[in-house]
């Protein structure tokens, strides 16, 4: 959720029908990624008509899938540890629904760029899917699902996103941000596990 066009994953004043985000995952760009390495991201991503791109990330990880599941929904503390997410706060909750605003700040070209953007949530915990859609911002469309599932090795962090730019947006170039950004922001919740589990451990051997 980030301006390095994951910076800019959002929040939310109008709490759209539940089912708004009731999308099951696309199986197109994310079955390609089942055969993904341990620590390894892997990648795929489809074109689709007028200038949109939809994109599937994932990253298998020596990780407890609750611990995973804590550091993506940790909304107000997300800008600590999200590249180029200079702030996320939590507007509101509705049980398991989430408004969120963030902004993002990057370089690109020698000029620094921002930009706020507003996103509904809907949290399915049991599922170990966390889902989002842009009700504001720079984009037509900005949809999409954080999964995390159970992995004999530990957890799969599985990231997807449709997004589709603004008239006249150089679609080549958000491709290319995406590509960047999808990948630094899994990087970044798996440091952010990491470091966690780290604390934890010290605290539960200190304890004991």
């Amino acid at each position: 959720m980030a301006l390095t066009l994951l910076s800019l994953n959002p929040a939310v004043p109008h709490l759209a029908h539940p089912s708004a985000l009731d999308i099951a995952p696309h199986a197109g760009v994310a079955q390609g990624l089942e055969a993904c390495a341990l620590d390894t991201i892997q990648q795929d991503m489809e074109r689709l008509p007028q200038g949109a791109r939809r994109l599937a990330v994932q990253l298998r990880l020596e990780l407890d899938h609750d611990l995973i599941w804590t550091v993506i929904t940790d909304y107000e503390n997300l800008s600590c540890f999200i590249p180029n997410l200079a702030s996320s706060r939590l507007l509101w909750r509705r049980g398991r629904q989430v408004g969120l605003e963030q902004v993002g700040c990057q370089q690109f070209c020698g000029l620094r760029f921002s930009a706020r953007v507003e996103l509904e949530l809907v949290e399915q915990r049991e599922d170990g899917v966390l889902r989002f859609r842009m009700t504001q911002g720079d984009f037509r469309r900005f949809e999409g699902a954080w999964t995390v599932s159970r992995d004999p090795m530990g957890a799969r962090l599985l990231y997807e996103l449709t997004v589709q730019g603004r008239p006249g947006m150089p679609i080549g170039l958000i491709e290319q941000r995406l590509r960047e950004d999808l990948s630094a922001n899994l990087r970044a919740v798996q440091q952010e596990a990491l470091q966690r589990f780290s604390r934890q451990r010290a605290d539960r051997a200190e304890a004991g």
